[in-house]
This record gives structure tokens, sequence and C-alpha cells, in this order.
């Protein structure tokens, strides 16, 4: 029998804002999955990064479970109805469409989903990221799988050896899912062509070329694809399997102390240093920074331990002193240049319309 790890992560209220839902909103959450759960479910936790709330669900159902999925949007709906209850910002935001239809994906909520078969030990790492896109993990995934000054393992553990396999979306695609599959380390330069556009392209699944397992799997919903106009930042949810024949911990781990500049900040629509965070943190300075928490379990028999922080030490409030002042750079540059995301990232804003209005009062001299 094999055991899928699910994540399922919406953003459904918020107290002020977009800082974080109230305690109200993820208690009705966490208990409708513990109540109508029963059954389908091994297990489950539920966490909140910034004003997003992710559900790790632990069952034997494989992916894209009916059961499951409608678990998470049913308990998303309850807890949107607290939402409105209490007058909670953005209540339902990533909630597109009116009912359930058998699989969230392309419903608003974002959902990253592994199936395997266990290990003796089979520690895991659940990451969860706000006020950002998909494309954020690109370049952590990309040294922490694919380069030896990140991950050591590379050199020194035979079961590395071989390298990995990366399946990249081209998100841009909504007519079904455009997928290619590109070997590392003997395709290292294609990866990076394609994975320093992060708006387009991003890492769906990463697979050991040593046994074939998957090492790791993220979220590629794109929100304005699906509602055809700007209703939040993406949000990323990611698991990462560890040890072993894939990164240890602390390689995956390192590539986040770079802070590196991602899409996102205030409104969707400006470039911020990603700052690595403890769970349940909140959101702050201009609707920002762009966050990302990681949360370390093992699971065992389809039972999850309890979660240890992996950003919940003092070498990262190092890190988090450091991306403060590179937030506080860029913003600085206010609109101008590369503090702003390119029009094309703008489409849905209402600045599309603003540059139709001043397209018209433009003249040609001769």
């Amino acid at each position: 029998m094999t055991t899928t790890l699910s994540i399922i992560k919406a953003d459904i209220g918020s107290i002020g804002g977009h800082i974080r839902p109230s305690e109200k909103l993820i208690q009705a959450v966490r208990s409708f999955v513990a109540e109508k759960g029963k059954g389908a479910v091994t297990d489950f936790f539920v966490s909140h990064t910034g004003d997003d709330i992710a559900i790790l669900f632990s069952h034997f159902l494989g992916k894209g479970n009916e059961k499951i999925h409608r678990l998470a949007w049913d308990a998303f709906v309850a807890g949107t109805n607290v939402a409105k209850e209490q007058g909670l910002y953005g209540a339902g935001q990533d909630l597109l469409k009116d009912s359930f239809s058998g699989n969230v994906k392309g419903m608003g909520p974002a959902v990253a989903e592994m199936e395997f078969e266990e290990r003796p030990n089979e520690p895991f790492l659940f990451f969860a990221a706000d006020k950002t896109d998909p494309g954020a993990y690109n370049l952590p995934l990309y040294l922490a799988f694919a380069d030896p000054m990140y991950n050591a393992g590379l050199i020194l553990s035979p079961s590395m050896n071989k390298g990995f396999k990366f399946v990249i979306m081209d998100v841009n695609h909504t007519e079904g899912d455009r997928l290619i599959e590109l070997h590392a380390p003997e395709e290292i330069y294609d990866i990076a062509a394609l994975l320093r556009d992060n708006q387009r392209f991003v890492v769906e699944a990463i697979y050991s070329r040593n046994n074939g397992d998957i090492g790791a799997a993220a979220s590629t919903t794109r929100l304005h694809n699906i509602a055809g106009k700007y209703t939040g930042k993406d949000d990323p949810v990611m698991l990462v399997r560890v040890q072993g024949a894939f990164p240890a911990t602390g390689e995956v781990l390192a590539p986040f102390n770079i802070g590196h500049y991602v899409a996102g900040f205030m409104r969707g629509s400006h470039t911020g240093p990603l700052m690595p965070v403890k769970m349940n943190s909140s959101i702050s300075y201009f609707d920002g920074p762009p966050v990302v928490c990681c949360l370390a379990f093992c699971v065992h028999n389809g039972k999850l331990t309890e979660p240890a922080d992996a950003f919940d030490h003092p070498y990262w409030d190092w890190v988090r002193n450091k991306v403060s002042r590179k937030a506080t750079d860029i913003r600085q540059q206010g609109f101008s240049g590369a503090a702003m995301l390119p029009y094309n990232e703008l489409e849905y804003g209402g600045i599309v319309e603003k540059m139709g209005v001043l397209d018209q009062r433009f003249i040609v001299k001769k």
C-alpha cells in the first residue's frame, strides 16, 4: 500500500486586510476535517502562513482523490462561512468556482501531492509561501537538487550520483498541462534557461534517477489564469522528501538563506525578497515581504509526527534581518523598473485600462 501526502491551501479570509486568518476560522477548518475526514484521512495537520490556510493530509487513496479534494473544499467553504460571519477581509477569496467538480485543481486552491512506498523512516518537508507565485521555488529547487555548491550529497552520496529528473510546467498554457522533462546534470543549462523565467516556467515535480522515486512536488496554480483577473497571489505549497536518495534536510533549506527576489508583495504586483519565517507567521510590511515557512515531519504507516519548525532557529533570525534590509532597499525604488513586475504580469489590473486610455492620447510627429 502506498502513502499519499496532499497539501491543499486557500486564502478564505483574514483579519485587518492580508494579515492572518482568525483563530475561529482556523478552528472551523480543523474541526470540519477532524469530523468529516474519518474513514478517508489517516492523519492531517492544519496551519497558516500569512493569510493562507494549508491542510496537510496523509491517506492511502492516491493523488487527485475526489474524497480528499472534496473534504478540503468543503472545509474551506465551512471556514468561509465563519469568515463572512466575522466580516473578515477576502472571505472565500481563493474559492473561484461556485461548486465542487471532483478535484480542486483549477478551482482556486493550491495543491501539491505525492504518492510513494514508505521507507523504514520517511522524513519530508512541508513548504507554504504567501504573497508570491509558484516560481518562487524554482531557484531553491534547482540549487538543492542540481548544484553541488548547495547539495554536497551530489558529490558525496552514491545514492544521488545519477542526479534528478525535473518536470517543468509552462503555466501560461491554459488549455492543458504543458510539461517538459529534463535531466540533471546533463541538461542543467536547459533547466536553468527555463527556470530563470519564474512567471512562466515552474517546477511541478522532481524524481530521483537512482531509484525513480518522487522527491518533490509543488503547486502550479496561477489564479489569474482561472479568474481572468487579479484575485490575489498564488501562494504556492510544496512537499519535499529528504535524506537517502534525496538531498538532506539542510541541503534543501540552504538556498532559502539567499532571500532571493520573487514576484509578490503589495497587490501581487512587485518584486521582493523571500523571507523564511516561523510557522503561523503573519504578513506585515507593504503586504509582505513574500514569506515561506517550512515544517519537517516524519510519516509512518500514514501517521504524521508533530512538526518541527525548520526556520525556528537563531540562524534564520540573521537571515530574516538580511531579508528585511533587502526588502527595504527595493521598496525605496517604489514603482520604478525592477521594483514592480513587468507589464505582462499586471495585465489583469487597473493599469491595463489606464494604459489603454493613455495609448489613445499619443501622437506621432512627422
